[in-house]
Formats: C-alpha cells, structure tokens, sequence
C-alpha cells in the first residue's frame, strides 16, 4: 500500500528549505511580531476581536467545521476552481462555527493565499490545516490570518509536538492535535486546546468514521487522568456525512465535527452545508 503521508512529509521539508531560502525564518519573525502588535493594538482599541476556534465550537448547536479543499492525494480534483472568496463566506453565512482552509498546494490544491483572501470576509475563526513540521509553517498561518493550526502526531514526534504547540500558544494560535489512534493519545498534555480524531487513514486516505467512536472512551479516559485547566474539545474530523453521524458523535464526547468533500463535491457548498445543519 502506498504511503502517501511519507511522500507529502518528503515533499513537505523540500517545500518549507526552498521557501526560508525566498524569505528566511529571521525575516518571518519579523512580519509575525509586527502582525501581532497590530492586532494587540487593534484588540485594545476594540476593533477587532479574539476569535477562539476551541470557544467557537463548545458555544455552538452545530459544530460545524466547513472544509475548503480544491483536491485529495487519493480522489485527485474535487473542485479545482473553487474561489476562496466564494465558498468560505458562504459556510460562514450557513452557520458554520469555523473553517479549515487546506494550504498544501502540491496535493491539495491549497495556498496560505487562499486564507489571506478569507480572513477580511469572515468572522469565525480559521484553521490553517497543513502538515506542519517547523515553527515557519506557524509564523506564516499566525502573517495571513489564521486562528488556529493543525499538528498531526503521526507527522512529529511528541516533543517536537510539544515544542510546536508552545510555539503556537506564544503566537496566539491554538491548535488542533490530531490523532488517529490509541497509540497517540500519549501526545495529549495539559497545554493541548483540541483533539480531533481523524478517520481518514494517513497511509492509504481511506476513511472509516467508525475510528471516532473506537478510540472514543480510551480519549476520554486519557483527558481525565491529565489535570487540564481546561479540558480539550474533541472533534471528529473526515468520513462524516450525515446528521444522524453527527447526533451520534455528540453523544460519544465529540463538539467538533470536521467536514469537507460533502459540502465541496456540490453545487453550491454553503447552501449544502445550511441544508445539514437543519436537519441536525
């Protein structure tokens, strides 16, 4: 079987080497800490508000968060002139409680562009989902706008996990740890702001929503022998596609529900996602 997440994180170190050599991590630290002063001084001034993905989620019936993604490794073009001023808004306007905005290029489709075209037409909060294995990766999600980043512990080790989310909380990202099984529930610490579940296998891309309800019990059981300050949100990320799924999930812990394909292999997206969202 052809392990695709090996061949992304190759691919990925590549990417990210090229990239330092175009603008280096000096320089990106920089423009992060100017970002932040602006939006420190913003927040102060009561022009902008703190957009929490954790808080977003526990606060809302749905859970909803929408996927924008152009392309799967495995399924190839799902949309490929999907507009990142189009779509995302209309999740929003649907009643998505965040976004996930793809922005790996070579497999996906994405780019950090699409959520810099997002963030001035939104008001919920932004995932950057990547798979993030250097602390430049964050200073570019915190530069265009993200609230949040995804850290895969199939993709890091637990201290470069750890290390990752300390950089991230120091940039004012929270962060979505995902897991895919009982094995990596040991990356779960007290600084840990989300869990999510993934469904989707990282070696084959096959989905299996069942993965959720397997390791649910043994997560929860993990979150309560970790003396958190708060608690994580557990979310379910892939495979899911019906509200009866949803309901499910929710009574097995899960407030977070991620979703892409279902909305973006239709029509109109947002309008797919208002129509689930009423029958949850």
């Amino acid at each position: 079987m052809k392990d695709i997440l090996s061949e992304i994180i190759a691919h990925k170190r590549i990417e990210i080497a090229q990239q330092k050599q175009a603008v280096s991590l000096s320089q990106l630290q920089e423009q992060a800490a100017a970002v932040l002063q602006e939006d420190a001084a913003a927040l102060i001034g009561g022009t902008l508000r703190h957009r929490s993905m954790k808080q977003s989620l526990a606060s809302s019936a749905s859970g909803i968060i929408a996927e924008f993604k152009r392309r799967s490794p495995s399924k190839g073009w799902i949309k490929e002139t999907a507009q990142a001023g189009l779509i995302p808004p209309a999740y929003e306007t649907a009643g998505a409680s965040a976004l996930s905005i793809l922005t790996d290029e070579k497999f996906f489709g994405g780019t950090l562009r699409d959520i810099r075209t997002v963030r001035p037409l939104v008001n919920i909060p932004i995932l950057r989902k990547d798979f993030i294995i250097d602390e430049y990766q964050l200073l570019q999600a915190r530069i265009v706008g993200a609230d949040a980043v995804l850290l895969i512990a199939a993709c890091l080790t637990p201290d470069e996990c750890r290390a990752l989310t300390f950089q991230a909380h120091e940039l004012g990202l929270e962060v979505l740890l995902e897991v895919h099984a009982p094995s990596e529930l040991s990356y779960i610490y007290k600084e840990t702001d989300m869990v999510g579940v993934n469904n989707r296998h990282l070696g084959s891309f096959v989905t299996d929503v069942e993965n959720s309800f397997r390791i649910a019990e043994e997560l929860k059981q993990t979150i309560a022998e970790i003396d958190f300050e708060t608690p994580p949100l557990l979310v379910s990320e892939s495979g899911i596609s019906s509200p009866e799924t949803i309901r499910k999930l929710r009574s097995a812990g899960f407030r977070g529900f991620l979703m892409g394909e279902t909305f973006m292999r239709t029509e109109n997206p947002g309008n797919t996602l208002k129509e689930l969202i009423r029958e949850i």
